[in-house]
């Protein structure tokens, strides 16, 4: 059980920093936001990472061995890492429909899937 909460809460985080760091530039599409200058734009996206953070940190709590989880350190990123090459990629297909997921980013993902398993390969 603790393995799944600490997945789902890495991806509602994932998601979150995902939008902080990358949604903003979609911000010109939107009235409220069209003419917001840069330090409106990083304030915002800090507020928008505060929830990003308010779910990552529990995330590696429960999951972190030493509080009695599942995972090892090493085990913990790779999993944050292909986490959030997923929701970058379901969100930049949503977002961004002008950019493609072409053949060699399919590969490189399957290379970081790879790694997942030899990470936790025993």
């Amino acid at each position: 059980m603790k393995a799944i909460t600490t997945i789902l809460l890495l991806v509602a985080s994932n998601t979150f920093m995902t939008l902080a760091w990358y949604g903003h530039l979609r911000y010109k599409q939107l009235t409220w936001a069209e003419n917001l200058g840069i330090w409106s734009v990083i304030f915002l996206s800090w507020g928008i990472a505060l929830f990003e953070y308010m779910l990552q940190v529990p995330a590696n709590r429960i999951g972190f061995r030493e509080f009695g989880g599942p995972f090892s350190l090493v085990e913990l990123k790779v999993i944050q890492e292909v986490i959030t090459l997923v929701v970058f990629v379901v969100f930049s297909l949503i977002f961004f429909k002008n950019e493609t997921f072409r053949l060699n980013h399919l590969i490189g993902f399957v290379f970081l899937v790879l790694a997942v398993y030899f990470i936790f390969k025993r």
